[in-house]
């Protein structure tokens, strides 16, 4: 044969891949979420994601240390709340003396350079486990759940948050949020808005980890999380976020929902997160320990959703993958 194209030259030695990549996975482009609950002293297993732990706001800080030693750049938090704290108008969410800003106020005095990512969300919060206030017919209500998500963003953000991430999805809360921070002075705290969040079966071991599950119960969360049917309307939510002043964007969850990535990616310029949910993490690592899956289809798995568009991921991962990264 004579072939004026074989594009197999370029994979032929080492050297002329690495030259030919296009995509690569650096330290920058890890998020690491976390899980802080009270008391001292306290690591707490989550049995539904191995590896990862429920840290009291000490041993949290230990945990963090070495990855910001090695150049971790930001980390996005999640609170456990008591049962007893919670109720269903979601009060604990906006007590500035609660879980989240103290933990806030505790990384941000001892990693000043590392960006604190606050969940803005109100199902940790409620005693039924859904994102936001109900009626007497158990249907979410927009408006007075936005009036709650507000409040709670200026409390996060006034702990030492620099970046408020609402996850809700709430119609109208992105603009809220910003007009709210404006009037108060707020101008460089960010806004990663949840733009895309479908309404997965992949957040099962999250829920475990935060303690939502059994308030949650038989109850879903279809009247306001995306169907996972629909792409056309996930890109009207992002230019919705876009219009509204969201300085990030969101997709979630991230393998299932490349595609979906994608196509954000096309219609925005502004930075594009992906979040590799808990049920993607237990999957994976099931697949590892059970010798199912070379250790390499974690990488090949971030690898992936940063090349569907993402210029940060929020994983689970950050922690085992890290120190094996290049730094930039």
């Amino acid at each position: 044969m004579h072939l004026i194209h074989r594009p197999r030259r370029m994979r032929a030695d080492s050297f002329s891949r690495r030259l030919a990549r296009e995509t690569l996975l650096t330290r920058n482009d890890l998020i690491y979420p976390v899980f802080v609950c009270e008391g001292s002293g306290e690591q707490q297993p989550v049995d539904s994601m191995p590896g990862i732990h429920r840290w009291s706001i000490d041993r949290l800080i230990d945990h963090l240390q070495p990855l910001v030693d090695a150049g971790l750049q930001a980390a996005a938090l999640f609170p456990v709340i008591e049962a007893e704290r919670k109720d269903p108008e979601a009060s604990e969410a906006v007590n500035p003396n609660g879980l989240a800003p103290r933990a806030l106020e505790a990384l941000a005095t001892h990693f000043p350079g590392l960006g604190l990512i606050a969940d803005v969300a109100l199902d940790p919060y409620t005693s039924h486990g859904l994102d936001g206030l109900v009626d007497d017919k158990g249907y979410v209500v927009n408006d007075a759940t936005v009036e709650v998500l507000v409040e709670q963003a200026l409390v996060l953000a006034r702990a030492g948050a620099q970046v408020v991430a609402p996850s809700d999805m709430m119609d109208g809360r992105i603009g809220a949020i910003r007009a709210a921070q404006e009037e108060a002075g707020m101008v460089n705290t960010r806004i990663l808005a949840y733009s895309v969040k479908y309404a997965s079966a992949f957040y099962g071991p999250f829920r475990d980890a935060v303690g939502s599950a059994s308030a949650l119960g038989k109850a879903d969360k279809l009247g306001f999380q995306l169907d996972p049917a629909n792409a056309r309307e996930a890109l009207r939510e992002a230019e919705l976020d876009l219009d509204e002043g969201a300085d990030m964007l969101m997709v979630k969850p991230a393998m299932p929902y490349l595609d979906i990535l994608a196509g954000v990616r096309e219609i925005s310029d502004l930075p594009l997160f992906a979040y590799q949910v808990s049920g993607e993490y237990a999957m994976l690592t099931a697949g590892v320990q059970n010798g199912w899956l070379p250790e390499s289809a974690i990488h090949e798995s971030l690898l992936a959703i940063k090349r569907a568009g993402a210029d940060a991921i929020l994983s689970y991962f950050t922690h085992k993958l890290f120190s094996g990264l290049p730094q930039t």
